[in-house]
């Protein structure tokens, strides 16, 4: 098979929490931020929640992700769970020390650490490869 007609390996696939809460809106801007900055994709979590079937099996079979929880209710977890999705490299930001409140007015400081803590926590990992920035877009289009 020639290099040309290889497909790139399936990007880090980047779940994140969008609660109504400073910890969901959180973890959803540290994963557009990733998004951009190449290191993963994000991909639909409410297409998972409602059980769209090319979403969850993709999900499925996706070789590499990582899930934000904003807070320790863990909505991420139950819907991978229910979508029999396995949970892989998890992040939950109150158990970074993140207080839960109703502030939506997110600090760029914040958004660092949280960034760090998933850099740091898939680099950590030795069941997945590293993420390569090309590959699929959202949804595994």
């Amino acid at each position: 098979m020639s290099q040309s007609s290889q497909k790139p390996a399936p990007p880090l696939m980047i779940l994140a929490c969008s609660g109504a809460s400073n910890v969901g809106q959180l973890s959803n801007q540290a994963a557009v931020e990733l998004t951009r900055e190449g290191f993963g994709q994000m991909f639909c979590l409410a297409a998972l929640g409602a059980h769209l079937p090319k979403f969850v099996n993709y999900a499925q079979k996706v070789p590499s992700m990582v899930a934000i929880d904003g807070c320790s209710v863990g909505c991420i977890r139950a819907i991978l769970e229910r979508a029999e999705v396995s949970l892989r490299n998890y992040v939950v930001l109150t158990e970074l020390g993140f207080a839960k409140n109703m502030n939506s007015n997110l600090e760029k400081a914040d958004i660092e650490k949280v960034k760090q803590a998933v850099r740091t926590g898939v680099k950590s990992s030795t069941v997945f490869p590293t993420p390569s920035p090309s590959g699929g877009g959202c949804c595994g289009s």
